[in-house]
């Protein structure tokens, strides 16, 4: 199925075929997952619907025990990959944000192709909606994120560090519950060392009455979590926990409105309103959130801008921030599922 959508957008643009070489959308349409370093990757589908997969001639056999059943073209080091088939194309579709000058001669050269033209759109438009199997990944991915908290807040103690918690986290999720990666870098933020978004966590120790803000994800079957939470370590100052209770509405409001039909700026507008009238607006600094599958950031945008609808399988991220500097940080994110009549949260550690 989602192949014969790549088809139908060949045909629509009048080209002969589609090049797609970013991993993870290779893996989404083959069933393949590869990083081939510097060497070619890519998945040649052409207007008759014929399927070729372009590999490293060290992962040929690799290949035979995936789940792709079309042809496989396996290249040497050193040797060219387009003189091994026999194609031409006047018009080739690529992914225009990944394919790199270098690619473009050469597919000139061994394809014959004269003009260019996007399947971006067509792949984050599939990817964009997922299917029961993807959802059910992403759930346990979700579970697994909980249960980094989980375990992040029970190593809390005075004088621990940055660093130590996220080692913990890391350790005992691997070991005990067999997660093999993360989404991203686990980020472990003390007081105020969490007015920064983007903070690295250190040598900082914690502190009685501050939070600690946890941002994590795993990856589970290649599919991805990604949650914050913000969480007290004793009683930290009222000026703190107001900043986290406007974050906690705003991040309910957000989630609230979250169904089909609904435009996604808006939610966007709802959240960082309720923040800009508590007079933190200016520290809100970006987006309200994105979507979420194979990659920890992947399209659409939760932001202000996006004039697209929600729409059943969408899976995003809600995540309203407030973080000011040398004070304070606190941001609140959570797994959304975009349901037929509504949303359902997939992270459920408590706020």
């Amino acid at each position: 199925m989602k192949t014969e959508e790549i088809v139908n957008e060949i045909r629509n643009q009048d080209a002969g075929a589609a090049w797609i070489t970013t991993p993870l959308n290779v893996f989404y349409f083959s069933g393949y997952l590869s990083d081939p370093h510097e060497r070619l990757l890519a998945l040649l589908i052409t207007a008759e619907g014929e399927e070729v997969l372009f590999v490293p001639k060290l992962e040929v056999e690799e290949v035979k025990a995936s789940p792709f059943t079309g042809k496989v073209v396996g290249n040497a080091d050193g040797e060219d990959p387009f003189k091994l088939v026999d194609y031409n194309f006047d018009k080739i579709l690529v992914e225009e944000d990944h394919l790199t000058l270098k690619r473009q001669k050469e597919l000139i050269e061994g394809f014959g192709v004269e003009t260019f033209g996007s399947i971006d759109q067509t792949i984050k438009d599939l990817r964009n909606v997922k299917t029961p199997e993807e959802i059910d990944k992403i759930k346990e991915a979700a579970r697994l994120a909980d249960k980094c908290i989980e375990i992040g807040v029970d190593f809390l103690e005075e004088g621990v560090t940055e660093k130590q918690v996220v080692r913990h986290i890391e350790y005992e999720i691997q070991t005990k519950y067999g997660v093999s990666a993360m989404s991203f870098d686990t980020m472990v933020l003390f007081g105020d060392h969490a007015a920064s978004p983007h903070g690295i966590p250190g040598d900082r120790q914690l502190q009685k009455d501050e939070y600690v803000l946890f941002d994590l994800g795993v990856i589970y079957e290649n599919y991805c979590s990604d949650m914050t939470r913000t969480v007290a370590f004793g009683n930290p100052s009222e000026k703190a926990q107001s900043v986290y209770n406007v974050v906690l509405e705003a991040e309910k409001a957000a989630i609230d409105m979250i169904k089909p039909g609904v435009v996604i700026g808006d939610v966007d507008r709802k959240a960082r309103g309720i923040i800009a009238d508590a007079g933190y607006g200016e520290y809100f600094v970006h987006r309200l959130g994105h979507g979420l599958g194979l990659e920890e950031h992947e399209y659409q945008d939760v932001a202000g801008f996006n004039t697209n609808q929600f729409v059943p399988g969408m899976v995003v991220t809600v995540e309203p921030g407030v973080y000011v500097p040398g004070e304070v940080g606190v941001r609140i994110e959570d797994d959304i599922l975009v349901t037929e009549d509504g949303n359902e949260v997939l992270t459920h550690y408590d706020k």
